[in-house]
């Protein structure tokens, strides 16, 4: 155990994790060159198309340091806001980490947000300066920032650069002298925690885990603790670019077991395994719940499709344990699912990874937050979706979710930030110089209105220069309306929203504008209307195709033209009251970009 190193690796987006990754797997050895590519451990087409991390990926090196042979378990996570519950689970499987700071574009919000993840689990921080060779490069600069927010001396952080493989030796050498190896006693009962799992279609669940205490032998009976089941161990080993089975795993190693487990529901990340002949009394701590942020639907477009969509969605939650969902309907839309997302990228990257992975072809619908109303009886009401708001007159109040937001820019950008931030009615908490040009702003601000096209508006603003870290803060009295869409006097309940009241009038405005856009022109006037409540707030008419049915009448009397007029309005009518109007896929999403 005193030559097993586990690490992971966390920065802000796009400061180079997945290249220092390329870099380390190569220089030890992980990696052929035959197998080697750009951003090896993403290994997801999106990830690659992209050029984002989306899942933690781990991987095991060997490194012989001063005649000594070490295992080096790699941890690669993703540094966007939304993925940050991958980031807290890697983190639980570590006993150090590696800090990367882009040399040119310095300290941003992410990186302090996951700074303060790993102090939180006591990691060995190992900051390093990335990206040197760049022309706008700063690392005198940059370096000041790293040691004024990690504390440590300037000598300690370690100059390097992905591309070019500079620093490479310094940062192995860095992992083994500074990182303490894992505490652990393989003579124990055996405890295990699984921080990941993926589905394989051929051999079932493939669980990821680290042995905490105790062994755990291929051919064993083990115990998963949290859904109380027994399965017998077919195959224990280490994850290196391929599996890589072993006998046995002790105390400290990293690893994968697969034994037959055919649904999904029966692993849940943050469990541990135990032995079935020498179980453990108490499962490990440490582990925290997923908080869903932003709630959307997510239906079949084809109804009969709703059980594959359902095994498709628990396939994808082994390997992506931050969705959370639930059976629901819509008159609209029929079966389907209220899902539970960190935020609008990961709600955007579980819909593509459904229709490549899986091949489902689906409708999301307005995508919004969760809130509490209290009736007058004193009743307290979780609402996740707009069709459960309660009838205005029995209740007392609503509160919603605020969050704490840290933006840090460029100071040229202060004044668009703030404005933005303002109309989004955020309240400016704090403000910090970092350096001469670089400022922190904290803002308090209601989560329903960064659900939309804040990170948009934000990146256009600031020409990509801000960045975005939030936290929630808890609930807060608010004054809220159910706008309701309504097509032909019906509701459709899949476009209706929560909004505050001082916006409920322009936002139906704009949003009938845009349906009008949409929704193409059938034989018969639609007409679109916004309500809160039973009052009509704006209106938009689609108008009828008409065909001309007085162009045979060339002459003689006026009333043959008035009877065929009648005729067609007649027929119109008739028309109007059997005709439904389909709602293409763009009407749902369209709320998203409104100001377009």
């Amino acid at each position: 155990m005193k030559n097993i190193r586990n690490f992971c690796i966390i920065a802000h987006i796009d400061h180079g994790k997945s290249t220092l990754a390329d870099r380390l797997l190569e220089f030890t050895g992980a990696v052929t060159e035959r197998e080697a590519e750009d951003q090896v451990l993403d290994n997801m087409d999106l990830e690659k198309e992209r050029g984002i991390t989306i899942k933690s990926h781990a991987i095991q090196m060997e490194y012989t340091y001063n005649g000594q042979d070490y295992i080096l378990n790699l941890i690669d996570t993703p540094g966007h806001v939304d993925f940050s519950y991958e980031v807290s689970r890697s983190i639980a499987a570590c006993e150090g980490a590696l800090l990367i700071v882009d040399a040119a574009q310095g300290i941003q919000a992410q990186t302090i947000s996951n700074l303060y993840l790993a102090l939180e689990h006591d990691l060995e921080i190992i900051p390093i300066l990335n990206k040197i060779d760049l022309p706008s490069a700063e690392p005198e600069l940059v370096k000041d920032q790293i040691t004024n927010l990690t504390l440590c001396k300037k000598e300690d952080i370690i100059p390097a650069s992905a591309k070019t493989g500079k620093g490479i030796q310094d940062i192995l050498s860095a992992i083994i002298e500074r990182i303490p190896h894992p505490n652990g006693d393989s003579n124990m009962p055996l405890q295990a925690m699984i921080f990941d799992s993926v589905y394989n279609t051929f051999r079932g669940v493939e669980a990821y885990f680290k042995v905490v205490n105790g062994e755990i032998k291929k051919g064993q009976s083990v115990k998963f603790m949290a859904t109380d089941m027994n399965y017998h161990a077919d195959e224990v080993g280490a994850l290196r670019l391929k599996q890589f089975p072993k006998n046995s795993l002790k105390a400290g190693e990293v690893g994968y077991i697969i034994s037959g487990i055919k649904t999904a529901t029966e692993v849940k990340v943050g469990d541990t395994i135990t032995t079935v002949d020498n179980p453990a009394i108490e499962p490990i701590k440490g582990f925290e719940e997923v908080k869903p942020m932003v709630f959307a639907g997510i239906y079949p477009v084809d109804t009969e499709d709703f059980e594959e969509l359902r095994n498709s969605m628990e396939k994808l939650q082994l390997n992506d344990a931050s969705l959370t969902f639930e059976p629901e309907s819509s008159a609209a839309l029929g079966f389907g699912f209220r899902c539970g997302f960190l935020g609008m990228l990961h709600m955007e990257i579980i819909q593509e990874r459904l229709e490549r992975e899986f091949e489902m072809t689906v409708i999301t619908t307005v995508p919004n937050v969760s809130y509490y109303a209290y009736t007058k009886a004193g009743k307290k009401i979780e609402i996740h979706n707009p069709s459960d708001y309660p009838d205005p007159s029995i209740l007392e109040s609503v509160e919603e979710p605020y969050i704490r937001a840290q933006i840090i820019t460029k100071s040229d950008f202060i004044g668009p930030v703030m404005s933005l931030c303002i109309t989004k009615r955020g309240e400016l908490k704090n403000q910090i110089y970092l350096t001469t040009d670089r400022v922190e702003l904290s803002f308090e601000m209601p989560l329903g209105e960064i659900v939309f096209d804040f990170y948009d508006k934000l990146k256009s603003i600031s020409k990509g220069y801000a960045s975005f870290d939030y936290s929630p803060i808890g609930y807060r009295v608010s004054v809220l309306a159910k706008l309701d869409i309504l097509l032909n006097g019906d509701p459709v309940d899949a476009l209706s929203a929560l909004v505050h009241k001082t916006n409920s009038y322009s936002l139906g405005k704009k949003l009938c504008e845009k349906l009008k856009e949409l929704i193409p022109r059938q034989q018969f006037d639609i007409a679109i209307q916004s309500a809160i409540g039973s009052k009509i707030i704006s209106r938009e008419t689609v108008k009828a195709l008409r065909k001309d049915v007085t162009a045979k009448c060339y002459g003689g009397d006026i009333s043959r033209k008035r009877k065929l007029l009648e005729k067609q309005k007649k027929g119109k009518k008739r028309m109007r009251q059997v005709g439904n109007v389909e709602i293409p896929q763009e009407a749902f999403l369209s709320v998203l970009k409104l100001d377009d």
